[in-house]
């Protein structure tokens, strides 16, 4: 029976992954996490061990803190295990190890394991490469109160869909934190925000306006269960893998 090991056991994530992978018939290797009083399901104890985690499970699936991803990616490739990485808030160092792991391990990264928000990801990419710079972008999420990044993991992965179908770097054409007398939108700019209060699982939309018209590509996320099934899935399309570094379109066959 194929085994998952969860690195950031003890959160919200880490019980909606154990509890996805005892559905779909999957043993639990165990977790990690910086509360290893904590047990992920009766019998299968937390502990801070990464290396350890990564010796007994088939693959790894990370929903922790990028400060823990360096010990887990190091801890997969000494193992020989494929990583799912679904931890958000990644910087431009992060995305370096993970193309360097690349090459020894079969390693998916993404900003959100949703199987739908994946779709629209590939829709709204089509949608700019159709639409011209004229179609202003701005993209809207919220969460709970209690998220700390902003945008959201899955708002970047919107909008490098959006980058990717305009044949533009994301990170010169975003705007983001508007407040004040900003003058007006530069064109070809991608826009964010993020809103945050209460429950909020996840709502994204990706707002496609110009004179007249407008297109909204929107997603809602009613429960965390959602996740939990996609990084389930994509770990097990993972296993079948050479190293490289692959995302959820491959796991969609996009």
């Amino acid at each position: 029976m194929t085994s998952i090991g969860i690195y950031g056991a003890a959160g919200r994530m880490g019980h909606a992954i154990a509890t996805a992978a005892k559905d779909a018939g999957l043993a639990l290797a165990g977790g990690t996490d910086r509360n290893i009083d904590a047990e992920i399901a009766p019998g299968v104890a937390v502990s801070s061990d990464p290396a350890a985690l990564a010796r007994q499970a088939d693959i790894l699936i990370d929903f922790s803190v990028p400060t823990a991803l360096a010990a887990h990616i190091d801890a997969c490739i000494a193992a020989g295990k494929p990583l799912l990485i679904g931890t958000t808030g990644l910087e431009a160092v992060h995305h370096t190890m993970i193309d360097r792991a690349a090459a020894s391990i079969p390693i998916l990264q993404t900003g959100n394991t949703s199987l739908g928000v994946n779709l629209i990801a590939a829709l709204v990419e089509r949608a700019a490469a159709g639409l011209g710079d004229d179609w202003d972008i701005e993209i809207v999420e919220m969460h709970h109160r209690h998220k700390v990044d902003a945008p959201s993991g899955t708002a970047m992965l919107l909008g490098e869909a959006a980058a990717r179908g305009r044949g533009i770097d994301l990170h010169v054409h975003s705007e983001r934190g508007r407040n004040g007398i900003t003058g007006a939108r530069a064109a070809g700019a991608i826009g964010f925000a993020a809103l945050r209060g209460g429950s909020v699982a996840g709502d994204h939309q990706v707002i496609f306006a110009t004179e007249g018209e407008r297109i909204e590509i929107g997603h809602r996320a009613e429960n965390r269960s959602i996740f939990a099934r996609g990084a389930v899935k994509g770990a097990l399309w993972l296993l079948r893998q050479p190293p490289g570094r692959y995302d959820m379109k491959g796991v969609l066959g996009l």
